[in-house]
């Protein structure tokens, strides 16, 4: 016996299948993807427009909450499929309403950024 297998919810095992859970969503969904690629852009965005430590934790925590947001869809998809392919309203609501959390997020976090960034490139070019 393994000593993962001699503690199954050890922590390390607990980060390894977290970690794993990641790259199948990086691997198996296009919007995670799409969400990623426009985390770059942030990033890309914020060292462009230098934006100050407190920009930087705002824009950080709105990317974190779109990522967890499609995660947490992701998850309720698999176990969607996993319990039956036929068509379920309340399975549907349930996909439904994991969309509009991903949908709410995402807003969101693109109003903070329009704030963020708009403000940065106007100090930037002295407009205020």
């Amino acid at each position: 016996m393994t000593p993962s297998e001699s503690q199954p919810h050890s922590w390390p095992n607990k980060f390894r299948w977290a970690a794993r859970g990641a790259r199948r969503a990086v691997a198996s969904e296009r919007n995670f993807r799409v969400h990623l690629a426009m985390a770059l852009a942030v990033a890309v965005a914020g060292g462009v427009l230098r934006v100050d430590y407190w920009e930087w934790c705002v824009l950080v925590l709105c990317v974190a909450i779109v990522l967890t947001a499609e995660l947490f869809n992701t998850a309720i998809e698999h176990l969607a499929r996993a319990i039956t392919d036929e068509h379920n309203q309340e399975i549907r609501d349930a996909l439904d309403t994991g969309g509009g959390a991903v949908l709410v997020a995402a807003l969101g976090a693109a109003a903070v950024g329009g704030l963020v960034f708009v403000h940065r490139l106007g100090a930037l070019v002295e407009w205020w």
